[in-house]
């Protein structure tokens, strides 16, 4: 079968908006530092009013990794659900300008385009209030089938797995990657997404994942254990895991294999939005070039130093030439 594309992404289509934060910020409005919460469409709104002037650049996390595949120079695609509204053309305007594939038929009645409200604080941490909205309506209709089969990773991402529609689509596609004879790569997305849906996501990881992607608190929370006991874990259920720990750098485990990764040198932490994303744009670039595991990891390295260096979930720079320029 003709490869067409690296790596094909299903995800949320959200549209981020970013801006500066105190901790005082964030205990006054009541959101836990770090972390990711959904909120409604009003909700949405009041906390829009009071933030901090802000950019608004098109996020979701599976659509960033697509974006970092196309600045290594890989072909990608993205599928998920906009509407047909303002951030909905802003969101197609920005997959089509990284050169990515992207079909979708937006939504025509119902909810908005999605959008994230990030506030980051000075230590570059992220605390992020999504309204899903529209993206919530990806469905299995929405999986294309040329798209998927034509793949060599099919990347899922985990955000998907609360709403029952978008389940169903991660099936459908995941079966005809299986028939295709492609991986599937999943990424765990957020450890409240795993504590809700532990048993299924085991289930489908069991069944379905090749290649699976979590950072320290998704692991642990994944198998309730600690760090160590949990890379030990997952090697019993995944052929390949990548696990990040930030400043850590990464671990990366494949049958009884090991390879620690050191997190690549930046000169300041600006904003931590999107740093995962890349790290698997960097890691599936390489496994769809047949790189070694440590080298697949390395590129994940270099690709999320290079967002965290800046606001915004991707790349400012292509990371091609960063990778060229390390040997990569």
């Amino acid at each position: 079968m003709t490869d067409l594309y690296d790596v094909a992404a299903i995800g949320n289509a959200i549209v981020d908006v970013i801006a500066p934060a105190t901790d005082a910020f964030l205990e006054a409005e009541g959101l836990v530092k770090g972390s990711m919460q959904l909120v409604d469409e009003m909700q949405s709104t009041k906390l829009y009013k009071k933030m901090a002037q802000a950019i608004e650049v098109s996020g979701g996390s599976a659509a960033n990794t697509v974006a970092g595949v196309a600045s290594l120079g890989g072909k990608s695609a993205f599928l998920g659900k906009v509407a047909a509204d303002q951030l909905g053309s802003v969101f197609v305007h920005d997959i089509w300008a990284v050169g990515a594939h992207y079909q979708t038929q937006p939504l025509r009645v119902g909810p908005s385009t999605a959008r994230c409200l990030i506030n980051v604080t000075p230590d570059g941490q992220r605390t992020m209030c999504t309204y899903l909205g529209a993206s919530t309506r990806f469905a299995p209709f929405d999986v294309d089938q040329t798209v998927i089969e034509g793949a060599k990773i099919v990347y899922l991402e985990g955000y998907l797995f609360d709403p029952e529609e978008a389940r169903r689509a991660f099936a459908k596609a995941a079966g005809l990657a299986r028939a295709a004879g492609r991986q599937i790569a999943l990424t765990l997305s957020d450890s409240f997404v795993v504590e809700r849906h532990r048993g299924a996501l085991m289930e489908f990881i069991e069944d379905q994942v090749d290649i699976l992607f979590a950072n320290e608190a998704e692991i642990t929370a994944l198998f309730e254990t600690d760090f160590d006991a949990a890379v030990k874990e997952v090697r019993k259920h995944a052929k390949i895991a990548a696990v990040t720990r930030s400043e850590q750098g990464s671990v990366v485990v494949s049958g009884r294999k090991t390879h620690k990764i050191a997190a690549a040198p930046v000169e300041k932490v600006v904003d931590t939005t999107g740093a995962g994303d890349q790290y698997a744009a960097g890691f599936l670039f390489g496994l769809s070039q047949e790189r070694p595991l440590d080298e697949c990891g390395r590129l994940g390295a270099l690709a999320a130093a290079e967002v965290i260096s800046h606001y915004g979930p991707r790349p400012q720079v292509p990371l091609k030439e960063l990778a060229a320029a390390q040997g990569l």
